[in-house]
């Protein structure tokens, strides 16, 4: 695929500093949003940037691998400088190779595919507020105006392990992507930026468009947009001669017939290995309870053990609540303190229910004289 860029970056209306940073070095496009204002946004952000792009050039590591030692540099700048301390910031990467773009995400800025008129969200925010979208507790629409939604669950270097999001998608002639920073999806709808996307072809001016109509809308934080559009350049990889495709699947039979208890012991352990950093709170028994793994078993194989047993909480009550009828085939959580929040909306929720149909006490007449 051969990619046409357009890239624009606003300081906004609001902001006195632009915290946002972007990076267009085909193949990799990235877009960072730094957060700890006076104290450093910028600085987190300019630095997550060049790390990637350096270890990119250098070619080491996958690029979530690139985020992660990102999280590193920033986190340890962050540790070692005070007036620095804190801060951190979101960044969503996308690196396009032949007919397929990876993506690596974290925190609020986003990745969207527009394909043939429909747009379609390829991130997912790790805010307050999607979380409680999640748990049923609001609907998107309630989130998009909620007075907590630029709360960060994760971000680039504010702890020293990071979690990054990962997806490849499959592109298309014609195909277009949009990353951006919460300055332009805070101020814009996306059936307006739909619209925009839809009705510009030339990327620069797409850009340029959504920058403006988020500055229209208001411009409260700064803005940063990429478009990238995918031609069809006749890159893709001939396809190979039918004798050679022959041998191929031959050799391919063998080796899944040699290895495949190996492919199996492996897949097994990797499963585990992702389990062990998962959460979720289901039923155990009776009761509500947090796992740690995730709610699956193959082969025999349980994938999650039981952390903690809340024994004040009884499963079928909750059930029967409309908000958590799912309980049972378990409700994830990005971590131990989020299955903790879980549990404590539970219970909130249960008392609440039980004060609702508590019956009344009676009132005794006294008898006519």
């Amino acid at each position: 695929m051969r990619i046409e860029t357009g890239a624009a970056m606003d300081i906004g209306r609001v902001r006195e500093k632009n915290d946002d940073g972007y990076l267009v070095d085909d193949p990799l496009y990235v877009v960072a949003d730094g957060m700890g204002g006076a104290r450093g946004g910028d600085v987190a952000s300019r630095l997550a940037l060049d790390t990637v792009a350096r270890l990119a050039r250098e070619g080491k590591g996958t690029l979530a691998d690139q985020l992660r030692a990102a999280n590193e540099a920033v986190f340890s700048r962050s540790s070692k400088d005070e007036a620095v301390r804190g801060m951190g910031t979101t960044v969503t990467a996308a690196r396009v190779e032949l007919d397929e773009v990876q993506l690596a995400h974290v925190g609020d800025s986003r990745a969207y595919l527009f394909r043939a008129g429909d747009l379609r969200l390829l991130t997912e925010d790790h805010t307050l507020v999607h979380s409680m979208v999640k748990r049923g507790e609001i609907t998107r629409a309630e989130a998009e105006v909620h007075p907590h939604r630029s709360v960060l669950t994760r971000v680039v270097g504010t702890a020293p392990d990071l979690d990054v999001d990962e997806s490849t998608v499959a592109l298309l002639d014609g195909d277009r992507l949009l990353l951006c920073t919460d300055g332009l999806t805070s101020m814009v709808t996306e059936d307006q930026i739909e619209a925009i996307l839809g009705s510009e072809p030339d990327p620069q001016k797409a850009a340029d468009r959504l920058t403006r109509a988020a500055n229209r809308a208001g411009g409260v934080d700064n803005i940063t947009v990429v478009v990238l559009d995918a031609h069809d350049d006749g890159s893709a990889p001939e396809p190979a001669p039918r004798s050679a495709g022959v041998r191929r699947k031959a050799l391919r039979w063998l080796v899944r017939r040699g290895i495949a208890a190996l492919v199996l012991a492996v897949l097994l352990v990797g499963v585990r290995v992702y389990a062990d950093r998962q959460w979720y709170v289901g039923v155990r028994g009776t009761h509500v309870a947090i796992y740690q793994g995730i709610p699956a078993t193959v082969l025999g194989f349980h994938f999650s053990h039981v952390a903690e047993e809340r024994s004040d909480l009884p499963a079928a009550s909750l059930q029967a609540l409309p908000v958590w009828s799912d309980l049972p085939g378990g409700i994830t959580a990005d971590s131990r303190e989020e299955a903790e929040q879980i549990v404590a909306q539970m219970r909130a929720d249960l008392l609440a229910q039980r004060k609702t149909v508590a019956p009344q006490p009676k009132v005794s007449e006294s008898p006519s004289p």
